[in-house]
């Protein structure tokens, strides 16, 4: 990604561009419940490309204090884009129109069963923000940047899986899995135009249920 990358018309026909040839896998699975992440670029810290990552309300009933990209399960009568946009309001208070929508990543299953789909939005007048407690404890706007750091993908190993658990070192922390393959994603896909699949990499066991 270039250095002097910008929040202009620029970067949204890229990613648009780059979503539209990606074959992206579209889970129908009635085991699983449907749901959809709001993935929103947005100006960061210093005006540059960012996206919005909060972190869970410590009591919530599921995937309490984790990190993750604002959604929740779609209703009847939504589609993915609908449902990413409605959370997206009732979360932080950004309400965006349909017109915002540059296109979607790969569906990614859960442990807990769900099937995600990431609606990636264009928000650069996205300047206020407003939390809903009862739901998000921190908000952070984190640049794109963040997302080509030396170390990225981290990689590791439980006992109860084959396959490698994906973590991104972000916000003073680690974010894993779901929310981690998601955003090395947008990066390899949306940003750089590569076909990389994340759907086999797993989710570490504090995200099982």
């Amino acid at each position: 990604m270039e250095a002097r990358l910008a929040l202009d018309s620029t970067l949204r026909d890229r990613i648009a561009l780059n979503l539209q040839a990606h074959a992206r896998i579209d889970l129908q699975k009635p085991e699983l419940r449907a749901a959809a992440v709001a993935i929103v670029i947005v100006p960061g810290p210093a005006g540059e490309p960012a996206f919005l990552l909060t972190r869970r309300n410590a009591g919530l009933t599921q995937h309490s204090g984790q990190f993750a990209l604002p959604g929740g399960r779609v209703d009847p009568g939504e589609d993915a884009g609908a449902a990413a946009r409605r959370e997206l309001a009732e979360e932080l208070g950004v309400t965006l129109g349909p017109e915002r929508i540059l296109g979607q990543l790969d569906d990614f299953a859960t442990r807990s069963r769900f099937a995600i789909t990431p609606v990636v939005l264009w928000g650069p007048d996205v300047h206020e923000l407003a939390p809903n407690p009862a739901e998000v404890a921190l908000v952070f706007r984190v640049p794109l940047q963040e997302l080509y750091q030396p170390e990225v993908p981290i990689l590791s190993r439980i006992e109860e899986s084959e396959a490698p658990v994906l973590a991104l070192p972000l916000v003073g922390t680690h974010v894993f899995t779901p929310t981690a393959a998601i955003l090395y994603q947008l990066r390899e896909v949306a940003l750089d135009g590569r076909s990389t699949r994340v759907h086999h990499f797993e989710q570490p066991l504090f995200a099982w249920k």
